[in-house]
């Protein structure tokens, strides 16, 4: 958050923070495209639109493709969504590091 562009050097008020806040929050959610669940909002993966969305870009993809194939190099695919999604994903651990710290 604080790497976007507009996250401003200080607040004037816990208002205005707060109004910065909630519209950010909006944007991150709704509009903001998010590589590790296939190029989706989370809004859109939330209330189960990532799917149809995925099957529109890739009809879209595919009309680009027969339209002018020579412009790539294989049939282009639209991101599949990940089965699973984790923030600080848990380290794997094989049976002999779990000994270690037994």
């Amino acid at each position: 958050m604080k790497y976007t562009p507009d996250y401003p050097e200080r607040f004037a008020s816990i208002g205005e923070a707060r109004a910065w806040m909630a519209a950010f929050i909006d944007w991150y959610n709704h509009e903001h495209r998010h590589s590790g669940i296939g190029l989706h909002t989370p809004a859109s993966v939330h209330y189960g639109t990532a799917e149809h969305v995925r099957d529109q870009r890739q009809v879209t993809l595919d009309a680009a493709y027969a339209a002018h194939p020579e412009r790539f190099h294989r049939r282009p695919q639209a991101p599949k969504l990940p089965t699973r999604v984790t923030i600080n994903a848990p380290q794997k651990t094989t049976q002999s590091t779990q000994l270690q710290h037994a």
